[in-house]
């Protein structure tokens, strides 16, 4: 089965080879054959090591029969070398025959909202958005907010921001869910230690001509801000929410000073969800387990907890914790998501029948 698919993916690769040579005026087409081919490239390569060390093993167990005791061992020493590597190269070449999240090389926007606990919730939300910003720092990726609602006590009700960066998505998916902490509340006199949710929502951003929104579809309410921003934001109608008809998803934005700047932000929002709608939907026809990407924000749902008093964090998905919250909290969140990308390669790989 190996083989076979290797040998589709060399035979799509000349193809490529011959239609880039053959469309070379047609610079739209050739780029888009050249990327397809830049991405079949190392599996190409690992594809000819791999089948040259299958036929070495082939010529060196012609060898183990043969009268010379001394050729017999130094083909047994070599063989057992060889099939180590043949061994190697196959688990990679499985890991990238496996079929990609064709959103995982785009931009992310991340929206995190307060769940039970009121304030405290609020309060936890901020510190998670911090999480995320030092963590895309960590990366060099590129923090925008896009929407806000902020709480008396500087925490949120709602923070809506993108991470630009090459690979954003491919990680940060795994984010996706109810965050639970544990700690004594700021406001809490009495020393009790309290828990409380945060959901975690990652969407893949989406460019205009891959979904299409009917105007009609759309319901566009302006109004005065309510938020920061001096007088001109009072005065003027800036803020926009939007609401899409068909399936009732509402989007407001008003943290730009333009009334345009807040509708293309709240576009951005919409388009990309109303996109992991229709991903969802896909998905759950290929796979009759698939997990909503977010709860309710009950206690009960998790997907990490984040207890102070003990300083550890523990993801529930793959039962993996650290006892280091403050370096967590400061975005080093790799020791869960290194775990998390493992584990979902593995599901695919079992799922792919390569």
């Amino acid at each position: 089965m190996l083989l076979e698919n290797l040998a589709s993916v060399e035979e799509r690769y000349d193809e490529l080879d011959r239609l880039i040579q053959e469309n070379l005026n047609d610079h739209q087409k050739v780029a888009e054959y050249s990327k397809e081919k830049a991405e079949l490239e190392e599996i190409v390569e690992k594809s000819k090591k791999y089948r040259g060390i299958l036929k070495a093993i082939d010529e060196s167990e012609s060898l183990l029969d043969n009268e010379d005791e001394d050729l017999r061992r130094l083909a047994a020493m070599e063989l057992s070398s060889l099939r180590e590597k043949s061994e190697e190269l196959e688990s990679e070449l499985k890991s990238l025959l496996i079929p990609k999240d064709p959103r995982d090389k785009r931009n992310v926007i991340m929206e995190i909202r307060a769940g039970t606990g009121g304030e405290e919730a609020g309060l936890f939300a901020a510190e998670l958005f911090r999480m995320y910003s030092r963590y895309a720092e960590i990366k060099g990726w590129q923090i925008e907010v896009l929407s806000q609602n902020e709480t008396g006590l500087g925490g949120f009700k709602e923070i809506i921001f993108m991470v630009k960066g090459r690979g954003a998505y491919s990680r940060l998916k795994y984010e996706s869910g109810v965050h639970r902490v544990q700690r004594i509340p700021v406001t809490e006199s009495s020393g009790r230690i309290h828990t409380s949710t945060v959901t975690v929502a990652v969407l893949a951003e989406v460019e205009e001509v891959e979904i299409d929104i009917p105007e009609n579809d759309l319901r566009i309410d302006v109004f005065k801000s309510a938020g920061a921003g001096g007088q001109n934001v009072q005065k003027n109608a800036t803020a926009v929410r939007i609401t899409h008809l068909p399936t009732g998803l509402v989007v407001t934005c008003q943290d730009e000073r333009s009334q345009m700047q807040n509708r293309q932000r709240a576009m951005s929002i919409l388009r990309a969800r109303l996109y992991e709608i229709e991903e969802e939907k896909r998905q759950s026809e290929e796979r009759a387990a698939r997990r909503s990407q977010v709860g309710s924000g009950e206690r009960a749902e998790k997907i990490r907890t984040y207890n102070y008093p003990q300083s550890r964090v523990t993801d529930h998905r793959i039962n993996v914790s650290s006892h280091n919250l403050d370096a967590v909290l400061e975005g080093e969140i790799d020791i869960f998501i290194d775990e998390l990308a493992l584990r979902d390669e593995a599901e695919r790989l079992a799922e792919s029948e390569i």
